[in-house]
C-alpha cells in the first residue's frame, strides 16, 4: 500500500492474490486490512455473500462476508484520491499463441530452468521443506528442491485410513528416488473434532474448502520439526493444464462442430425421448447433449451442489428473497470474458486461476500454514513461469486429451514414472465416510447443523433429512454439503454467534 503525504492511498493485489486486502469506507474514511474481520461488523453480514459461500464453497471477491468491506480480486487496484474510490485490474491475462514451429527440446530446457530458479528464489535459507501430495506438482517441487539446494529436501505427507482416499504410496515413490527426508502423518477422524472449529475460525470470513484441515496437520508438523516456510505445488495444473475437467471439456466442444440441423434435427429430438432415458447407454448421450448445448462458463456448474440439491428445496424462503441466486453465475460470466485468447482450453486455465487458484486453493494452504505457524511460497507461480505458460501452444498443455502434456514430458526421467503415470488426487478428505462411522465426528457435525438450523438461512427440514438419512445413503456426496454447513456454524460461533437472519 503506498499513502501520499494528503491521505491518498493506492492498493494492489499481486497477480493470484496471495496476499488478501480488504477495504472499507466509511463516511469520507478509506480505510484497508488485510483481514475482512478487522473492518467488519459481526452484526452485519451480507446474506448474498452466504448465498455465494453455499455456491462456492468460499466467498469470491470483490464480496467478503461484511456488509460494506470489500475485497480487492487477483490483479486489481484500488485508489483513493480526494475522497473518490477507483478499482480496476491492473493486469490481465493476455496468451501469445506463437506462430510458427516450436522447439520442444529448448521449450523442455528453459522450463526446466525456470522451474529450479523459480524453487531457489522461494527458499528462506531455513529447512528446505515442502509439501509432498505424491502428485507430479509437488513431486516436482521436492526434486527441484534438491537440484537448487544439493541437499535433500523435507517432504510432508498426510494420509488417511480409508480407501480410495490415500495416495501415500506415491508420496514415498517421490520421497525415495529424490533422496528426501521423508515425514507422514495420518490424520484421524480425532483430528477434526479437535481442530474443526480452531481452523473454521483462523479465516477472516467462512471458507470451506475440506482439505485445509489435511494441509493445516501438514504444516504443523513441519513447523514442529523446525521448518520457517514450506514450498507448495499449487499452480502447476492451471497453468499447464493439468485438470481432469480439461479434457472433458474439450469432449463437450466437439458437439459443435456436428452440424446445425443434424444436432437440432435428428440428435436432440431423439435423445429427448423417454425411452431414451430409460435406456443406460442412450441416456449418456443424452446427458452429453444437455451438458454440451450449455455455453462456458455455465456449463461447469451444472453438477454443482447447491444447484443439484435445489435452492428452494435446500433454503428458506425469507432468505432467498434478499439475494439475487444468478449472482455467482453473473460473476462467472464477468471473469470468462477477461482473458485475452482466442483458445477455450486458455480461457478455461484463466478462469481457474481466479475461481481455483486465488478464490480456493491458495487461501486455504495461505491460511491453514498461517494458523501452524509456518511461512508458504509458491514456486509455480513464479512470474517468468507464468509468462512461459502464456506463450506455450495451447496444445502442448492438452494433446488430444492427454493432460499436461509437454509438463509431463519435459519431465520424463526426472520425475518418477509412476508419479507421470498416475491419476491426480491430492489431499482430499474422507470427510462423509468418516462422519457415518465416528460418533464424535457426527456429534460435532450435527451440533453444528442444528444450531446453522435456527439462524434463518437452511430450511430445518433440509438439515433434518441431510443428517437422518440423505448422508447414510451417500457420504460422500452428501457428507461434502455437511461439511459446508458445519464449516460456516463454526465460524460463525466464534466471529459472530448472536447473528440470525434480518426479516
Amino acid at each position: 500500500m503506498l499513502q501520499t503525504a494528503r491521505g491518498d492511498r493506492l492498493l494492489a493485489t499481486d497477480l493470484f492474490a496471495t496476499e488478501s486486502l480488504c477495504y472499507r469506507i466509511t463516511g469520507n474514511q478509506f480505510e484497508p486490512a488485510s483481514r475482512a474481520d478487522d473492518l467488519g461488523t459481526p452484526s452485519e453480514l451480507d446474506p448474498q455473500a452466504l448465498f455465494d459461500y453455499l455456491y462456492f464453497h468460499c466467498i469470491p471477491s470483490p464480496r467478503t462476508v461484511f456488509k460494506g468491506v470489500h475485497r480487492l480480486p487477483p490483479g486489481h487496484y484500488a485508489e483513493w484520491t480526494n475522497g473518490k474510490l477507483t478499482v480496476g485490474p491492473h493486469w490481465r491475462p493476455r496468451f501469445t499463441e506463437p506462430r510458427g514451429a516450436v522447439s520442444f527440446e529448448a521449450l523442455k530446457t528453459e522450463f526446466r530452468r525456470l522451474l529450479r530458479d523459480a524453487v531457489a528464489r522461494r527458499l528462506d535459507g531455513g529447512t528446505p521443506a515442502c509439501f509432498l501430495s505424491g502428485g507430479t506438482d509437488s513431486s516436482t517441487v521436492a526434486g527441484m528442491i534438491r537440484e537448487a539446494t544439493g541437499k535433500p529436501a523435507h517432504t510432508y505427507s498426510i494420509g488417511f485410513e480409508a480407501e480410495g482416499y490415500d495416495e501415500m504410496a506415491f508420496a514415498r515413490i517421490a520421497a525415495k528416488h529424490f533422496g528426501s527426508e521423508h515425514h507422514e502423518y495420518y490424520v484421524t477422524p480425532a483430528d477434526l473434532v479437535k481442530s474443526i472449529g480452531d481452523v473454521a475460525a483462523s479465516y477472516d470470513q467462512p471458507f470451506g474448502n475440506s482439505s485445509a484441515l489435511p494441509a493445516y496437520y501438514c504444516a504443523l508438523r513441519a513447523r514442529q520439526d523446525g521448518a520457517t516456510r514450506m514450498l507448495a505445488g499449487d499452480g502447476g495444473d492451471e497453468l499447464f493444464g493439468g485438470n481432469s475437467r480439461y479434457a472433458k471439456q474439450r469432449v463437450f466442444g466437439w458437439y459443435g462442430l456436428v452440424p446445425g440441423p443434424l444436432r437440432r434435427g435428428l440428435l436432440e429430438p431423439i435423445f429427448s425421448m423417454q425411452a431414451v432415458s430409460r435406456t443406460p447407454l442412450l441416456k449418456k448421450g443424452g446427458s452429453y447433449i444437455e451438458q454440451a448445448r450449455v455455453p462456458m462458463p455455465d456449463r461447469l456448474q451444472m453438477y454443482n451442489l447447491l444447484l443439484r440439491l435445489g435452492p428452494q428445496d435446500v433454503l428458506t424462503p425469507a432468505f432467498l428473497a434478499q439475494v439475487n441466486v444468478k449472482g455467482p453465475a453473473e460473476l462467472q460470466r464477468q471473469v470468462w470474458g477477461t482473458a485475452d485468447t482466442a483458445s477455450d482450453l486458455n480461457r478455461t486455465l484463466a478462469y481457474d486461476w481466479r475461481f481455483t487458484l486465488a478464490e480456493s486453493d491458495l487461501p486455504k494452504v495461505c491460511g491453514t500454514t498461517r494458523l501452524a505457524g509456518v511461512g508458504v511460497a509458491f514456486p509455480f507461480l513464479d512470474d517468468s513461469l507464468l509468462e512461459f505458460s502464456l506463450g506455450l501452444p495451447a496444445e502442448y498443455k492438452l494433446k488430444g486429451l492427454k493432460l499436461r502434456w509437454f509438463f509431463k514430458e519435459a519431465l520424463r526421467g526426472f520425475l518418477p514414472d509412476e508419479i507421470i503415470t498416475k491419476k491426480k488426487q491430492g489431499f482430499g478428505l474422507p470427510f462423509g465416510v468418516w462422519l457415518t462411522r465416528h460418533p464424535a465426528l457426527m456429534t460435532l457435525a450435527s451440533d453444528s447443523l442444528l444450531g446453522f438450523a435456527t439462524r434463518g438461512v437452511v430450511r430445518p427440514e433440509f438439515i433434518r433429512q441431510l443428517l437422518d438419512a440423505r448422508l447414510r445413503e451417500h457420504p460422500g456426496y452428501y457428507g461434502e454439503m455437511v461439511w459446508i454447513l458445519m464449516m460456516l456454524e463454526q465460524w460463525l460461533r466464534r466471529h459472530a454467534p448472536q447473528w440470525r437472519l434480518a426479516a
